[in-house]
């Protein structure tokens, strides 16, 4: 599968660990000036809330939930960026922007923040597009996907009062109506053929012939 190089693994791997440093970076300044950045996040039908469709995802309300998203933040991301490099380009700032809409025109009327609507959109888009494209690659990443984080399905649901359910849900939606949308932008990687694929029942064995054919 040709890829840019740009989403070379190395490369994909670095940015997403700048995009994680400077999570943590904002997160560590708020904790020394004591500083909240709560309402920068998004407040659903509230216009001075539409600032949060942009800041949002970069607000988390402790070290905790920062913590929960940055290793899946990580993984998917270097996925999307690496195996989907061409459709990676249109992906990751719908996933981001969408949820982020969805949440500000329908969800609770409460500060909606963190990078949760993201993550479930990139989980939700790799493991449907593995499903639709069909290849061993993507099959393969789908499953290990779904083994890691399958049990982020239930986090679509409302549960917890203090979670967005919301920003997990338009993420996850997000997600999947991309993986429709983008399953033949990038190419499928040619599979191996060995000299053993072209042998016929026909053929004889070059040590034994024909013999085993015998009654």
């Amino acid at each position: 599968m040709p890829t840019s190089p740009f989403f070379s693994l190395k490369l994909s791997a670095l940015f997403l660990l700048l995009f994680i440093g400077f999570l943590w970076l904002l997160k560590s300044i708020e904790i020394m000036t004591g500083l909240s950045l709560v309402e920068f996040g998004i407040y659903p039908g509230r216009i001075s809330g539409l600032i949060g469709i942009l800041l949002a995802p970069l607000i988390h309300g402790s070290v905790e939930h920062l913590v929960a998203n940055t290793l899946p933040i990580f993984i998917l991301g270097v996925c999307i960026l690496h195996i989907y490099p061409r459709s990676a380009f249109q992906t990751l700032p719908i996933l981001y922007l969408a949820s982020g809409i969805g949440v500000w025109l329908f969800a609770r009327p409460v500060y909606h923040i963190g990078a949760s609507g993201l993550t479930y959109g990139m989980m939700f888009f790799i493991f449907i597009i593995g499903i639709l494209r069909r290849d061993r690659l993507a099959i393969a990443v789908s499953m290990l996907v779904f083994f890691l984080y399958g049990g982020m399905i239930w986090g679509i649901l409302p549960r917890d009062p203090a979670i967005s359910f919301e920003y997990h849900f338009f993420g996850a939606m997000t997600g999947i109506i991309l993986a429709f949308i983008m399953k033949d932008r990038d190419l499928k990687i040619p599979e191996k053929k060995y000299d053993w694929d072209d042998a016929t029942d026909d053929e004889e064995d070059p040590i034994i012939g024909d013999e085993w054919r015998q009654p």
